[in-house]
């Protein structure tokens, strides 16, 4: 029954919505997904929609006991009548608390299974995409669509459902009571709505406009803040000292929200105006027009009453459908930017009957393997990139015929100059991307046949610049085998060389990392990526520049840690600087995405040829035979 000018939300909400969805087409499937989403929770809507006609309906029993007090109880002296009236009067006022408190239980029981539904399968479908969606996607655009858009998915079936139902309903119930009262002051009255519905659309197309450019502002700002705000980014401004410069910068875009903060305020005490001052003349009508008639006899005094309340609640409904148009398409833009997402096909799919792969196949086989990038179009959105792309062009062919094969415990090195294809190799072992001819193969099983849980179990990965999430040491740990006992996290420790570190910690294993793993060094986080991989305890180890960048107490460490690791299991290394691929039982010179030259450390430097040429430049002051 609370449908005052405020119903459904601030009046002044609409003033913030974007005009320009209403240029939005949206498809007859997108409305059908959206009942799609809605039918686990019919019966709540159900629930929800009854009590919501019901309470809208109760607007103008109020008014209408005010009338019978006024014209029976009052006029006609009885006391009794009086009392019982009020009492009924205070009844509705707690039958309308009782409904608003199920209507409000409903709605977020609607609302929160909603998001709850939605957060979850954009979650499990992001999740699944193929690596190469993540290398072109921003991430903050890609959150905004797991908060934002599903929130305003959300309010499809909560304040707009809520609003737009109750809405219909009152205005009708009220300007029929209105009418049967006093059609004549009813419609003088209703005359005056136009004249703000028509200002309120002038001040809206402009508000809207700088309310864009306002989020836009916003969002640059955030933008700014993010990028700077973390290590990486906190570290390059201090160590460019680009303080001044920042600050100036910063203040530039804040000064700019900063005025169209102060426009939209000017524009909104305008519409402010306006809307105060009709209902102003509104019930200037009622009370002038209708007093006249009641001193003619043809009104009675209850009566003028009863219409000046109901006209005050004639506003918000009134002002509540003329954007109804406007709600709904931003909601079904917000179900269409999600559904955007749940679209959006994973290159990398599981097979129908995929089997399982065992956790010690070992043999991996590259058979005449060509590969190319997937073009932007086939893996990401452009409405999820920094820069919405205009073109999306084949990169060129990546691997070109590539064939070896690695047995069971032996390490197979990959050499060559930088963009030669050999971090596209490792890629290709796990899977992150599917080959475009040839095959690769473990234990004879082609990698797409398998089932991607059992392909991920068996290959595990170090890279040069280790990942950890801002957690504990333990949780990162845990991370490879979440049933693991801490006496096999602390074995795992020890392997990697990095036992003793932790035991010296304050917290210990409770020890937080930081982002990223800041709070450590590199030779540490390397290590305990070595112990993460022995929790993991894969069959095959891919090392991508593991040693890369530390220093040389640093990288023995490391190296130690990693014979460890390596130990009994088959390995494809990537490595330049050559020294740590001297023993491997398999080097390969990559060069331009093709093999170019294979064989042992001795038979390639023996045969000359780009291995040869390599070593030489590495070790020209200190030359190693």
């Amino acid at each position: 029954m609370s449908m005052g000018p405020g119903a459904g939300g601030p009046p002044w909400r609409f003033l913030r919505s974007d005009r320009s969805v209403v240029d939005n087409k949206i498809e007859r499937k997108t409305v059908r997904r959206v009942l799609g989403f809605a039918r686990p929770h019919r019966r709540l809507i159900a629930g929800f929609l009854a009590v919501t006609v019901v309470d809208a309906g109760l607007v103008v029993v109020p008014p209408l006991l005010l009338k019978a007090i006024i014209d029976d109880a009052v006029s006609g002296g009885d006391l009794s009548l009086v009392i019982w009236l009020a009492a009924l009067v205070a009844l509705v006022a707690v039958v309308d608390a009782g409904f608003g408190l199920i209507t409000g239980w409903l709605s977020s029981r609607i609302g929160e299974g909603l998001i709850y539904d939605l957060r979850t399968q954009v979650f499990a479908h992001v999740q699944r995409q193929s690596l190469a969606f993540f290398t072109r996607t921003q991430t903050g655009a890609l959150v905004s669509r797991l908060n934002n858009d599903v929130i305003g998915a959300q309010r499809a079936f909560t304040s707009t459902l809520q609003g737009t139902v109750s809405n219909i309903i009152a205005a009708i119930v009220v300007g029929v009571t209105m009418l049967f009262l006093s059609w004549p002051v009813t419609l003088l009255c209703v005359a005056l709505f136009p004249i703000l519905l028509i200002a309120s659309r002038v001040v809206s197309h402009k508000l809207a406009d700088l309310s864009r450019q306002q989020m836009d502002g916003n969002a640059d700002l955030g933008n700014a803040m993010t990028e700077r705000f973390n290590v990486g980014g906190a570290m390059l401004l201090k160590l460019f000292g680009r303080r001044d410069v920042e600050d100036a910068t910063y203040a530039r875009k804040a000064a700019v929200v900063r005025d169209l903060g102060i426009r939209i305020s000017l524009l909104t005490r305008v519409f402010f105006a306006a809307m105060t001052l009709v209902p102003q003349l509104a019930t200037a009508l009622v009370y002038g027009i209708g007093g006249w008639l009641a001193i003619r006899g043809d009104l009675s005094v209850g009566t003028i009453v009863a219409l000046g309340v109901l006209l005050t609640r004639l506003l918000g409904p009134l002002q509540g459908l003329s954007n109804v148009r406007i709600d709904v398409m931003t909601a079904l833009v917000s179900f269409d930017r999600v559904f955007e997402v749940l679209d959006l096909p994973s290159l990398i799919q599981e097979k129908p009957g995929a089997v399982e792969l065992p956790r010690t196949a070992s043999k991996l086989e590259f058979d005449h393997v060509a590969f190319t990038y997937p073009r932007a179009d086939q893996i990401s959105l452009a409405s999820l990139e920094t820069v919405a792309r205009k073109e999306s062009g084949d990169s060129g062919q990546v691997l070109h015929d590539v064939s070896f094969t690695a047995e069971p415990g032996q390490m197979v090195a990959l050499v060559g100059p930088s963009g030669a294809g050999k971090t596209t190799v490792t890629h290709l072992v796990a899977r992150l991307y599917d080959v475009e001819r040839g095959a690769v193969r473990v234990d004879g099983h082609d990698v797409r046949d398998v089932t991607l849980q059992s392909l991920e179990d068996a290959v595990g990965y170090v890279t040069q610049d280790a990942h950890m999430f801002h957690d504990t040491i333990r949780a990162n740990l845990l991370y490879a085998r979440p049933e693991a006992t801490d006496d096999e996290i602390w074995a795992a420790l020890e392997a990697a060389q990095i036992a003793h570190l932790v035991r010296v910690l304050r917290d210990g294993l409770d020890t937080v990392v930081g982002d990223r793993g800041y709070r450590l060094s590199g030779g540490e986080r390397q290590r305990l990526a070595i112990a993460r991989l022995l929790l993991k305890a894969p069959s095959i180890v891919v090392l991508d520049e593991a040693t890369a960048h530390l220093d040389s107490e640093s990288e023995a460490a490391v190296q130690g840690a990693l014979d460890a690791a390596l130990e009994g299991r088959t390995s494809l290394v990537i490595a330049h600087r050559l020294s740590t691929v001297r023993n491997a039982d398999l080097i390969l010179v990559l060069d331009d995405g093709r093999v170019v030259q294979s064989g042992t450390h001795a038979d390639l430097l023996a045969a000359g040829g780009l291995y040869a040429t390599l070593h030489a430049t590495q070790f020209r002051e200190a030359p190693v035979g």
